[in-house]
């Protein structure tokens, strides 16, 4: 495996392939991320991932500065998993002078869920995305499906600018009880982690309430954020949205999108000082 910080010398040692095939992270890997570098390995003729910490998706209160920074495991990690090219560029080769042309996606899809909670936060990733499609020129890239929102933009972004890449959703992996896996969990304390699981359970909740027939969803929205609150947790969000728009269902879209599979459930709560997402579709 080779680990490459520089965009020239990336370009030179990629031009040698015709399908690199792109994972994109922010390091302190975990299984989860594993998993999308297996599933993009038969997907292209050399597998790309990227480390980089992207300051501008981080809100100035947010943790941008102690954001584990964990290289050498997080590449051994990659190696281990199949791994061709870490691409892993410090802030001043990836942003030399400041950024201010940036990718602004529609308010329609960014300024709710998410882009509500985190102004700004998808304009720091679409811009960091396509700086980092520039400098590995994929034809393949998978992200994960635990960012629903993120992959929507994402996908939305590439079919816009007519980017040659095929955008590929991972599933999300979950711990024994559940958990999704993400980098943030680490944050948790024993006690937080055995309570975190509540996340995932409420939105199995709610997803079991739509199959049942429910059609109430702002009820079963503010039931699921009072029974999370009352355990202590601060919710930003439990919610019943349409997967092609992320936008709220009508009573008489619910009924028929639930049993055509056209429903995600997404939720984001901070417990502790951790914030936690997380989304299932039903």
């Amino acid at each position: 495996m080779k680990i490459i910080t520089k965009i020239a010398e990336l370009r030179d040692h990629l031009s040698a392939f015709q399908r690199p095939a792109f994972v994109p992270t922010m390091g302190n890997l975990h299984d989860g991320h594993l998993a999308l570098v297996r599933q993009a390995k038969p997907l292209g003729d050399v597998l790309v991932a990227s480390i980089f910490v992207n300051r501008l998706q981080f809100l100035p209160h947010e943790d941008f500065d102690t954001y584990p920074r964990t290289l050498q495991a997080d590449c051994a990690a990659l190696q281990a998993a199949g791994c061709d090219v870490v691409f892993a560029p410090g802030e001043a080769e990836l942003y030399p002078q400041q950024q201010t042309f940036k990718i602004n996606p529609p308010s329609e899809l960014t300024d709710l869920l998410e882009g509500h909670f985190r102004p700004g936060f998808f304009t720091g990733v679409c811009t960091v995305v396509m700086k980092l499609f520039a400098c590995v020129q994929p034809r393949v890239a998978v992200f994960g499906q635990k960012d629903y929102q993120q992959l929507m933009v994402i996908r939305q972004m590439v079919q816009q600018f007519a980017l040659p890449i095929d955008i590929i959703g991972g599933p999300t992996l979950r711990a024994a009880d559940g958990l999704a896996l993400s980098s943030r969990n680490n944050y948790l304390s024993s006690a937080e982690r055995r309570e975190a699981v509540q996340l995932s359970q409420a939105l199995q909740a709610m997803a079991g309430a739509l199959r049942s027939g429910t059609s109430d969803v702002a009820a079963l929205e503010q039931q699921a954020m009072a029974a999370l609150a009352a355990r202590g947790w601060q919710p930003d969000y439990l919610t019943v949205r349409q997967r092609s728009n992320l936008q709220t269902p009508g009573a008489a879209e619910v009924a028929a999108l639930a049993n055509d599979a056209g429903l995600v459930v997404l939720g984001a709560a901070k417990l502790g000082k951790t914030r936690l997402i997380d989304n299932l579709e039903v």
